[in-house]
């Protein structure tokens, strides 16, 4: 099957899944379901990951900027600036397309070839809408949250790594992360990760929904959908920094 055809087989299956859900109550609980397997359970490695980045982050600027005629205030400005712009939205969602893609591919997958998409079709139960919607809606609304914690922790990290390491002073970082504050890049992060969280919740779902075989080619089809999630996010941040700052 060549690229066009499943392109076309993605935005088909699209289609279907924004409908009307058929029974609101399910629907909820579902979505409060999906909110605590996709973004919750994520928060612990989030936190973990943003706060020794940005810790790392902040050591090698300190180390490269050994001129005596760059202030180090600098320090702080480039680790706020490389944190909000890319570190936080771009990578930690590649991070989540690893956790949350496989996740996602593996179950909807588990469900294809254990042949309960198709009762759940037998009974008249719209399959897309009931299975990728809530997870859709979870990751748009729920991401944000997620990718704002991991800017704050990793400045964070930021900040005590200058303590414990004594390579540049603390108030120097805090003036540097002050320095030309511009409110429209955590705008433009958030952007971003609306719309890395529609692609994670849906390239999966894809992958694992149209999945053939048995529990082989499940895992098949989560590495082929964690590798696609990655190419899409990184094309998709070429094109949304040239639009949104370009």
């Amino acid at each position: 099957m060549n690229y066009f055809e499943h392109t076309g087989k993605y935005f088909l299956m699209l289609k279907q899944v924004f409908k009307k859900p058929q029974k609101w109550s399910v629907f909820r609980e579902t979505l409060f379901r999906e909110i605590e397997d996709l973004g919750l359970k994520s928060i612990g490695i989030i936190i973990f990951i943003s706060f020794f980045v940005g810790g790392v982050v902040a050591i090698q600027t300190a180390l490269n900027v050994d001129s005596p005629f760059i202030p180090r205030y600098l320090i702080g400005f480039a680790t706020m600036r490389g944190i909000i712009l890319e570190f936080a939205p771009t990578f930690m969602s590649i991070i989540l397309a690893g956790k949350v893609g496989s996740f996602i591919t593996s179950s909807i997958g588990t469900m294809r070839v254990t042949e309960q998409i198709d009762a759940l079709e037998v009974m008249g139960i719209n399959s897309l809408n009931y299975l990728i919607l809530p997870k859709i809606l979870a990751t748009l609304f729920f991401y944000p949250i997620i990718i704002s914690l991991s800017m704050f922790v990793g400045i964070l990290g930021g900040y005590y790594a200058g303590l414990l390491t004594d390579l540049f002073y603390s108030e120097d970082f805090i003036y540097g992360v002050q320095l030309d504050f511009k409110p429209f890049l955590i705008v433009y992060a958030l952007i971003k990760t609306v719309v890395f969280a529609f692609v994670i919740a849906t390239i999966p779902a894809y992958h694992g929904y149209y999945v053939k075989g048995g529990s082989l080619e499940v895992g098949r089809a989560s590495t082929k959908a964690v590798v696609w999630t990655s190419v899409v996010i990184i094309l998709l941040n070429y094109f949304l920094t040239q639009m949104l700052l370009g």
